[in-house]
């Protein structure tokens, strides 16, 4: 029996960027955009996808407000960003709850967005799933990576976790419910943490082409 899922998307980008040092989520992307950023593509990618799009900011809230409303999405605070991303993630998913829906696509905004076929190859495969899978995660080259596709059950194992958890421990921890799908997509399990990181991937464009 398929599922009929209200996605709600989730971009994680209230991280400080101290390697990067500057805010990764308004660095520009793709390299030809014109103004476009990390988190504008972000935003736009998991729209089509989802009913609406909740980016967790920090302490820069301010800055990336406008941009996250220009593009019809919603803004919530961690109020204490230097927790980690971990508990970034709790205030995303509770805001999904919060808000009446039952799945979420999870993503990272430091980082170039998949590929609009690789969205649609994990949402269907989450879908089609049974209710005994609760995740769905992109695998490339043998790396897990983002979006990853999470249900109510596996939203509550990530919200009553403690709040210095890792988000790979839990989902290692219920490996029986996840679901790895193989996707063709590099930008799936990218890391861009670095000035060179960014340089190296601006050089070559984006992957996500």
């Amino acid at each position: 029996m398929t599922r009929a899922p209200s996605f709600c998307g989730v971009i994680l980008a209230a991280g400080e960027s101290t390697r990067m040092g500057t805010d990764k989520a308004l660095l520009p992307w793709p390299p030809s955009s014109g103004g476009q950023t990390f988190l504008g593509a972000a935003i736009e990618s998991l729209s089509p996808f989802s009913d609406l799009v909740i980016v967790v900011a920090g302490n820069n809230e301010a800055q990336v407000t406008p941009i996250v409303y220009a593009m019809g999405g919603f803004v919530v605070r961690n109020p204490e960003p230097e927790r980690g991303q971990f508990s970034s993630l709790q205030i995303g998913l509770q805001e999904v709850l919060n808000r009446g829906r039952d799945a979420a696509i999870v993503t990272l905004v430091d980082r170039p967005p998949a590929k609009a076929a690789t969205l649609s190859t994990l949402c269907a495969s989450f879908t089609a799933a049974d209710t005994e899978i609760w995740a769905v995660v992109p695998e490339h080259n043998g790396k897990h990576g983002h979006p990853i596709l999470v249900d109510r059950a596996m939203m509550d194992k990530f919200l009553k976790a403690p709040a210095d958890s890792r988000a790979s421990e839990i989902e290692h921890s219920h490996q029986a419910h996840i679901r790895y799908v193989s996707v063709d997509d590099p930008a799936v399990a990218l890391n861009v943490n670095t000035p060179q990181d960014y340089e190296a991937l601006m050089s070559v464009g984006s992957p996500s082409k």
